[in-house]
């Protein structure tokens, strides 16, 4: 099975995370399809394979030399996005792609154009991978997973590589920021390792935002309105309040590089009780800090007009690997000469987002971010050119090999 057949097979499982159920993994369909993964792990020869009850899938590829070799992982996540349906996914190759929109889904009217996505226009000549328009593709994560065991096919193929001990990883959840949670980094023994789950072709990333979740509770005083007259409190309208007082130009669409941001994610709302949930996204710890004090502050601002109709709730997510590997920044040399020694340019640069690779590295395990080769990830626009899959499985044969070497 090639890297396409292999992806093509992969999407067809619905594995839509919900961070609704509490469950690990949150659907069922990621153990399904985790125990598919395990078995072609033990068809293809691989060693000490372990499928816990939570839906973490690990395995090894023996050392094929007679040397000290630190062990290296390579991880990827089971799940896709809730964003939108995972489920049927149809996909198609666009041969050749000729720069023009490609029509997705001519009933539905859903085009992918170079217009609204110029980002299309790099990869003019390359076999594109689409949707059907009516689900997202599912790169996310599952081109990172055919990309490994597709590399540990060809180190199995080509022994005239050699490498050391290398552990591969299938996570559930990582799209509900729940993927690193029960993760045994101890069980899964590596001096460290990398996420394939970046985006487009020669992304590499050690760096990532500082998160927190926000819920704001605002509850009112409902009273009949033709009798209100200062006695009403009308909680929307509070809430609305609040919202003006936070930084305007301080969103995502307003946002870039390592700007921070608020994000407004849900409200919910009656006269008697309203919520607001927001992410905080900060690349820098000291602003990220200010931030959550920011909330705090204008809570306390709202509640002194409007005494105890407040309260925040506020809780730390993940933080920014790089405290984390600056220290051994060897391992971004190595993956940036993997990268190049794969024909490709390197792009370092930091994630506006988050990886399981933050998490696993405050858990003692550091762990950049590679390319995975998709873009427009969680939508009916998402694309994967094929050549940036191949050249990602390419990328973890160069750092088996070089981590060797060295």
């Amino acid at each position: 099975m090639n890297i396409v057949e292999r992806f093509l097979d992969y999407v067809k499982f619905d594995t839509q995370s919900d961070e609704l159920t509490n469950l690990t993994p949150s659907t069922p369909g990621q153990m399904i399809f985790a125990q598919y993964l395990e078995k072609q792990l033990r068809a293809m020869g691989l060693e000490d394979i372990s499928l816990d009850d939570n839906g973490y899938l690990m395995a090894t590829l023996p050392a094929n030399i007679d040397k000290d070799v630190p062990v290296v992982g390579f991880i990827a996540h089971l799940d896709t996005s809730p964003d939108m349906s995972g489920r049927h996914v149809n996909p198609r190759i666009v041969k050749d792609y000729d720069g023009k929109p490609i029509v997705l889904n001519e009933k539905e009217g859903v085009v992918l154009s170079p217009d609204e996505f110029p980002e299309l226009l790099h990869y003019v000549g390359q076999d594109l991978i689409v949707t059907d328009g009516t689900t997202l593709l599912g790169a996310d994560d599952k081109a990172g997973v055919a990309e490994i065991i597709s590399a540990v096919q060809y180190l199995q193929e080509h022994p005239e590589i050699k490498h050391g001990k290398i552990r591969i990883a299938f996570n559930p959840d990582e799209e509900i920021g729940l993927g690193a949670h029960k993760f045994d980094v101890e069980r899964f023994g590596c001096e460290w390792a990398y996420t394939m789950d970046g985006g487009e072709v020669g992304e590499l990333e050690y760096e990532n935002f500082n998160a927190a979740g926000v819920k704001i509770t605002i509850k009112g005083r409902n009273v009949h309105p033709g009798y209100a007259k200062h006695k009403m409190i009308n909680s929307i309208r509070v809430a609305g309040q609040l919202m003006q007082m936070l930084p305007r130009w301080e969103t995502p669409e307003h946002t870039e590089g390592y700007e921070g941001f608020y994000h407004l994610v849900g409200i919910e709302g009656t006269v008697e009780q309203t919520t607001l949930s927001y992410i905080i996204r900060d690349h820098d710890r000291t602003r990220f800090e200010s931030r959550k004090r920011e909330i705090m502050h204008l809570v306390n601002k709202i509640n002194n007009e409007y005494p105890d109709c407040c309260t925040a709730e506020i809780k730390d997510q993940y933080y920014n690997m790089r405290e984390k590997i600056e220290p051994v920044k060897h391992i971004i040399d190595i993956a940036i000469k993997a990268i190049e020694d794969a024909g490709v340019t390197p792009k370092v640069q930091p994630i506006r987002g988050g990886t399981d690779g933050a998490q696993l590295s405050f858990k003692g395990l550091p762990c950049p971010n590679i390319f995975a080769g998709g873009l427009n990830f969680h939508g009916r626009y998402e694309f994967l050119p094929i050549p940036s899959m191949e050249k990602a499985r390419d990328v973890v044969v160069q750092i088996a090999r070089i981590v060797a070497e060295r």
